[in-house]
């Protein structure tokens, strides 16, 4: 029996302090130590009497731009890697002490994953925190080109990432997620909320810091009636926003907002559990994620947050259906968002009841834990008995299959197949509304893809959403549905599965198969199938600019494969030739002189692809 996977995260603090970073570090490595992973920190810090053994805090002698600098963190390092012997370094950015890892020969010969919670983001106005990003980003390129993963928070803020951009086939989808919080006891002195008897009470937690927006908030709750508000934290800002609300409040009957300063898990727990509504009103991409949101989802309680282009945020909140988004420092909108919300309660309740089934499903410590085993590379190359099943996207790129599409789908989803996504091909025969309407999920590009190009955009698609294993297929029927756990079964052992029917081979079609066998040495019996199942390092390959440039799905995505150090095995499978028409590709000598003469150009070309763990 192997021994336990050994990963050493390196962050950036860890609890009593406070910070959504810290929070979800916590809560991940006690997830990990549940699951079988022998998990261990190293993080800045004075180290305190209650500390685990697993955890090591080095002492910050100073900050510098927000940046804590210890100066024995370099041999603390070292020390734990030669104490440890971690199988992986798990490096939490952003994180200035992640860069003595490149220093080190023995954090060099581990495999990295880099956790990617927010990028660094510099202003006009900060002109220093410019200067020292421009010290700071080629040490952060130096890591991302040597991470095996990169695990990015959520869909939106991987699109919106410059520093990830050239990075993006690493970067896999890794929600944050909570531990379920336990019941508190409720606190001698609880926090009064002004105004009682108010319809509405409003929440908002977080440092007080300009990227947090809560002016808005302040202002939008002062001309909103039957609304009251606490803000819980403390910061740079507290007495600007002290001001705003005093100057608020001059006239007023009674008061109805307070800072409550800086306050304890317990007293947030119970600030939680009998507020009618959490706000967060963040203006800037520094608010990543929000994992405040998943504390007020944990307790129920529904949500409004800033539509804020290129955050988790609104993702969040969105599609767990936890509440609703607002204009961004959109005073007026932000008042009418708590006014709808106190005069509808029933709503309020039904958000609040999505939001956490949404928690338990998704954003758990314990499933975030859970797919970054997915991301581990293992020092045996065996799976780790606590892995997660896999979550497979069925792929259908389809252009004017309205004859077809519909019964597949239907297919599919008796089969239990519900992650459905269809690249409608610009069809003209209304084949977009027939798959939505059978429950798939459909892009329409603005521009003709082809093929493979619908079939590169779903694979990218996947690897956006999370998903680590894509089958694609026809949409005119032509693949048997009940094989599609042949190819999940053999994809366990291999990272690209071909579902192979030779049978159907015309005499031009087998003409065509046996030259490429002979030029490429390619083993396999039916080089132009698209019943494929794709998993892992294989996605990324073909997820890349690269990949882009080939016209089909066959012998240049083999070679791709081949060349990255990939393993691809052939199962056969049956097919409904009833449904098969004439090849579009091998209808006549001539179309197979055509195809021939251009992929044997592709295969004689010069291939600049290493393999899928050091290419770059």
């Amino acid at each position: 029996m192997r021994s336990p996977l050994r990963v050493l995260h390196l962050g950036k603090f860890f609890p009593p302090f406070f910070g959504g970073m810290e929070t979800y570090l916590a809560d991940l490595v006690q997830a990990q130590r549940a699951q079988g992973v022998e998990a261990c920190a190293l993080v800045h810090g004075d180290p305190l009497p209650g500390d685990p053994p697993w955890l090591q805090r080095v002492p910050v002698q100073w900050q510098l731009l927000y940046a804590p600098i210890a100066v024995g963190y370099p041999q603390a390092l070292a020390s734990a890697i030669r104490t440890f012997q971690p199988d992986v370094l798990h490096l939490h950015m952003p994180n200035n002490a992640v860069f003595w890892a490149l220093l080190q020969p023995a954090a060099r010969r581990l495999p990295w994953v880099v956790h990617w919670h927010s990028d660094v983001l510099v202003s006009d106005t900060r002109a220093a925190l410019a200067l020292a990003y421009l010290a700071y980003r080629p040490f952060e390129q130096a890591v991302l080109a040597r991470a095996h993963r990169i695990a990015v928070t959520s869909p939106p803020y991987l699109e919106a990432s410059e520093p990830l951009r050239a990075w993006a086939d690493k970067c896999e989808v890794v929600p944050l997620g909570l531990q379920a919080p336990a019941p508190q006891p409720a606190p001698a002195h609880p926090p009064a909320w002004p105004g009682a008897g108010a319809p509405l009470r409003v929440l908002a937690i977080g440092r007080l810091a300009h990227y947090k927006g809560f002016e808005t908030l302040i202002d939008a709750v002062a001309q909103t009636p039957d609304v009251v508000l606490l803000i819980a934290g403390d910061g740079e800002l507290r007495s600007a926003l002290q001001a705003r609300i005093t100057a608020h409040q001059q006239n007023a009957a009674a008061p109805r907002m307070r800072l409550l300063g800086a306050v304890t898990e317990a007293t947030k727990q119970q600030l939680l559990a009998h507020c009618d509504l959490l706000a967060l009103p963040s203006c800037e991409r520094t608010e990543a994620f929000g994992m405040v949101l998943l504390e007020a989802m944990a307790h129920g309680k529904p949500c409004l947050v800033s539509a804020l282009p290129g955050s988790g945020m609104p993702w969040v909140v969105a599609s767990s259906q936890a509440g609703r988004l607002v204009p961004l420092q959109d005073v007026g909108a932000w008042s009418k968002a708590l006014l709808w919300m106190a005069r509808h309660p029933e709503q309020r309740q039904a958000m609040g009841a999505a939001g956490r089934a949404a928690f338990e499903q998704r954003f758990t410590a314990e499933a975030s834990a859970r797919t970054l085993q997915t991301l581990y590379p293992t020092p045996t190359g065996q799976p780790l008995a606590t892995a997660a099943p896999a979550r497979t996207l069925i792929v259908i790129p389809a252009r004017d299959e309205s004859a077809t599409i519909g019964a597949l789908l239907a297919q599919l989803c008796a089969a239990g197949h519900t992650e459905v996504l269809v690249i409608d091909d610009l069809s003209s025969d209304g084949t977009g509304d027939i798959a939505r309407a059978a429950g798939a999920r459909v892009l329409r590009p603005v521009l003709g893809l082809g093929a493979w190009g619908g079939m590169q955009t779903g694979i990218r698609h996947a690897l956006r959403h999370g998903f680590d294993t894509v089958i694609t297929m026809d949409a005119d029927g032509q693949h048997e549905v009940d094989e599609l756990p042949h190819l999940l079964q053999a994809s366990t052992q291999a990272d690209v599965v071909i579902g192979a029917f030779p049978e159907r081979a015309s005499a031009l079609r087998r003409v065509a198969w046996h030259w490429f066998r002979l030029l490429t040495g390619l083993n396999v019996t039916d080089l132009t199938s698209g019943f494929r199942c794709y998993r892992g390092d294989a996605l990324r390959v073909l997820a890349s600019s690269e990949a882009t440039l080939l016209d089909y799905q066959d012998v240049g995505t083999l070679l791709m494969l081949r060349r990255a150090g990939l393993r691809v095995v052939e199962v056969p499978v049956r097919m409904n030739e009833r449904v098969a028409g004439a090849s579009r590709i091998f209808g006549s000598w001539l179309k197979v002189a055509r195809y021939m003469a251009i992929t044997t150009l592709l295969c004689l070309s010069r291939w600049r692809i290493g393999s899928a763990h050091t290419r770059r």
